[in-house]
């Protein structure tokens, strides 16, 4: 037996052609017989809701992509940490770039691109979440060494190892997806209705999907932090007592504060991700396709999020910011710049 995938957010619980209304019935396409109901919105409603979805696109895209130049282009800023940073922009971005389309699925509650491309957003779509996830991961992974076993951390995470690593996410999800999406117990749902963008996948796939793209990631990123600021209570402790005592605090001891710091602004991304993402999965099969809906732009803001916490905790992101809009960046030797006031990561 099959049921729908519900990973993938849908237009809405769309309806037969031959349902009756009590005043005009519009369809996704009224040339069609078997055509899926239009949903029913003033003219109002969807004003408002097309500016939302260009105003949150456009910041989203624009933010992230802040991000993504300032990465790439200043040296100082190729380290590790930032690298994931830079991935978990790209994936950001991407779904700033998207949302548009969803948009037009989820206000019209039609889809009108084919089903070629049904399956191609599907696809790209499931990548992106998947992509997110898994890089805040490996940030978990990165704090998780830096903090607990700071004196390994050169020889454990490199530049290199961390690039393999990205790659290797990225690849092993969109394998991932366009194999849920080609798998021989998934088809697009047109039998139904006609214009409408879902997948169909056995109970199986279901709990698989689950299991891969959320539950694991999750249980693996909560443990890591947890150790985390277990560690990084006992560090404070060991700190304040130094300086109660009046001894020196040594460099070693101000790095590991850094670290902390660093684990704690990055902790702040994981925990609002976990925030917009986990109520969506707890209600995606008992709760209507409109409340389904609705947290689904919850997890699309999720996504314009992460530049303001960083522009919030880290001082080097507003330097760049500035330098990039004011044209500073086409400047001689200015990825050399130091974008650094003081020690950080």
């Amino acid at each position: 037996m099959k049921r729908e995938q519900n990973k993938f957010p849908t237009g809405g619980d769309s309806l037969m052609a031959n349902e009756t209304e009590d005043h005009e019935t519009q369809y996704c396409f009224p040339a069609i017989n078997s055509s899926c109901i239009k949903g029913k919105r003033s003219r109002y409603e969807y004003n408002i809701m097309y500016v939302f979805v260009s105003l949150l696109s456009a910041w989203t895209v624009f933010l992230n992509l802040l991000v993504i130049i300032s990465i790439s282009h200043f040296k100082k800023l190729h380290t590790p940490t930032n690298l994931i940073i830079l991935s978990l922009a790209v994936a950001d971005m991407l779904m700033g770039l998207v949302m548009p389309i969803d948009a037009i699925r989820l206000i019209e509650t039609c889809w009108y691109f084919g089903e070629t491309f049904c399956r191609l957003f599907i696809i790209i779509l499931g990548l992106v979440f998947s992509a997110s996830l898994s890089n805040l991961l490996l940030i978990a992974v990165d704090r998780y060494v830096a903090v607990c076993h700071p004196l390994l951390y050169p020889q454990k995470i490199t530049t290199t190892r961390i690039l393999i690593s990205i790659c290797l996410s990225w690849g092993f999800f969109s394998t991932y997806n366009a194999t849920l999406a080609s798998n021989s117990d998934t088809s697009l749902r047109t039998d139904m209705c006609y214009g409408k963008c879902s997948v169909m996948v056995g109970f199986a796939w279901i709990v698989t999907d689950l299991f891969v793209t959320f539950l694991f990631p999750c249980i693996l990123i909560i443990t890591l932090y947890l150790r985390i600021f277990y560690v990084v209570h006992q560090q404070v402790k060991v700190i304040n007592t130094l300086m109660k005592g009046g001894k020196c605090v040594m460099e070693g001891s101000v790095r590991r504060k850094s670290e902390s710091k660093a684990a704690l602004t990055l902790g702040i991304i994981v925990t609002a991700y976990l925030i917009c993402f986990i109520p969506y999965y707890i209600c995606l099969t008992v709760i209507s396709f409109t409340t389904i809906n609705h947290l689904t732009w919850v997890m699309y803001i999720n996504s314009g999020l992460n530049p303001l916490i960083y522009a919030l905790f880290y001082p080097w992101f507003k330097k760049t910011v500035k330098i990039i809009l004011t044209l500073k960046i086409f400047q001689p030797a200015s990825s050399l710049m130091n974008i650094f006031t003081e020690h950080q990561l």
